[in-house]
C-alpha cells in the first residue's frame, strides 16, 4: 500500500467520524463509541507487540494505567502546565517500557507473557497501596485545567467533540504506525520476528529493535490511557488490573493482526457486544464468548483475516490459499 493511498484512506476515516457524529441518536451512543475508540487505540498498542514482535503481553495495562496516574499526579502537583504534562509522561513510559523490553523480550512465549503479568500486578499492588499518591484503592481524580491545548475544559467534554478527538487521533496513531511499518525498521522486526536467529546470522541486533517496539506498544497504549483520563477525569488500579489487558488482548484475538486496522475492528465489535446488544440480551458477554471460539476455529487470524480471505475467494476463486504473513 502506497503512502498516498494510506493518506486518501485516513482522509476518509476522519470523514466517516464526522458522520458518525451526525448519524449518532443520543449523546449516551457517543460516549459508548468514545469508550470503544480508547480501547480501539488500546488494542492497537497490543495488536503492534504481536505483530511485529509475536509476543503476547499480559501486563499492558501498566502503561494504560500509568498514564492516568502519571498525569494526575503531575497535575496534583502543580509541576508544569497540562499540555506538557502529556508529552513528558509518554516520554516516560517510551523510556520506561524501553529499559523494561530490553529485559524481557529476550524471554520467550509463555514466559514472557507471565513476565508482563508479574510487572503489571506488581503496579497493580503498588497503586492501590500507595494511598498518599495515588488515593490507594479508591482511585483519584484528575484536575484538568479549564483550558487544553487552547480550548475550554467544558468545549473538549462535549461528547461529540471528545468522541471527534479521540477518532482523529486513533487515525493519525494508525497513520503513523503504518509509516513506521513501511520502514527499514518495519522490515528488520518482522524479519526477527519470523527467524531470529536467522536474522543474528546476517548481522541484525535482535534485543533493541525488539525492545523498541515494545516501547512503541507502551506508548500508543498511554495515549489510550491519556484520553481515558481526559474521558473519565478519573483514575484507579483497576486500570491497572491484568483484567484489563485480557480484555484488550481478546479483542485482538477477534480482530487479528493480520492487518493493523484488525484491533480497531475487534474493540468496535466487543463494546457492539457489551453495551449496545446488552440493552437487548440478558447475556451479551456469552454471546460475545461464542463469536470469539466462532472466530479462533474458523478463522485463526480474526475478522479481517476472514475478510481477506473472502476477498481472496471471490478474486482468485475457492482454490486461492492466503500467503502466510
Amino acid at each position: 500500500m502506497t503512502l498516498t493511498r494510506i493518506s486518501m484512506l485516513s482522509l476518509l476515516a476522519i470523514a466517516a467520524g464526522f458522520a458518525i457524529i451526525q448519524l449518532s441518536i443520543s449523546s449516551s451512543l457517543l460516549g459508548v463509541f468514545t469508550q470503544a475508540v480508547v480501547y480501539a487505540i488500546f488494542a492497537l498498542g497490543v495488536g503492534i507487540l504481536l505483530r511485529q514482535n509475536g509476543l503476547v503481553s499480559f501486563g499492558h495495562a501498566l502503561y494504560f494505567g500509568a498514564a492516568g496516574y502519571g498525569i494526575g499526579v503531575v497535575l496534583a502537583l502543580d509541576w508544569m502546565p497540562a499540555e506538557a504534562a502529556i508529552v513528558v509522561v509518554l516520554l516516560a513510559i517510551a523510556a520506561l517500557a524501553f529499559v523494561i523490553g530490553l529485559v524481557i523480550v529476550r524471554v520467550p512465549g509463555i514466559a514472557f507473557g507471565m513476565l508482563t503479568l508479574a510487572i503489571g500486578q506488581m503496579a497493580y499492588l503498588l497503586a492501590s497501596r500507595a494511598s498518599g499518591i495515588t488515593g490507594g484503592s479508591d482511585g483519584m481524580s484528575i484536575n484538568w485545567p479549564a483550558t487544553l491545548f487552547g480550548h475550554s475544559q467544558s468545549a473538549l467534554l462535549k461528547p461529540a467533540t471528545l468522541f471527534l478527538v479521540a477518532w482523529v487521533l486513533m487515525v493519525v496513531v494508525t497513520f503513523v504506525l503504518l509509516c513506521i511499518l513501511r520502514t527499514r525498521f518495519g522490515s528488520i522486526t518482522e524479519a526477527i520476528r519470523d527467524n531470529e536467529e536467522r536474522a543474528r546470522f546476517i548481522g541484525i541486533t535482535t534485543t533493541v529493535p525488539r525492545a523498541a517496539v515494545y516501547a512503541l506498544s507502551a506508548v500508543v497504549t498511554g495515549i489510550a490511557g491519556v484520553l481515558s483520563s481526559l474521558n473519565t477525569g478519573f483514575v484507579s488500579p483497576e486500570n491497572l488490573h491484568w483484567s484489563v489487558s485480557a480484555i484488550t488482548l481478546l479483542m485482538v484475538v477477534v480482530g487479528g493482526v493480520k492487518r493493523l486496522v484488525g484491533p480497531i475492528i475487534g474493540a468496535i465489535v466487543y463494546f457492539l457486544f457489551k453495551d449496545l446488544l446488552g440493552e437487548h440480551a440478558t447475556h451479551s458477554m456469552a454471546l460475545f464468548g461464542a463469536a470469539l471460539i466462532a472466530v479462533i476455529v474458523f478463522s485463526p487470524h480474526g475478522i479481517v483475516g476472514a475478510l481477506e480471505d473472502l476477498r481472496i475467494r471471490l478474486r482468485y476463486g475457492p482454490v486461492a490459499q492466503r500467503k502466510t504473513p
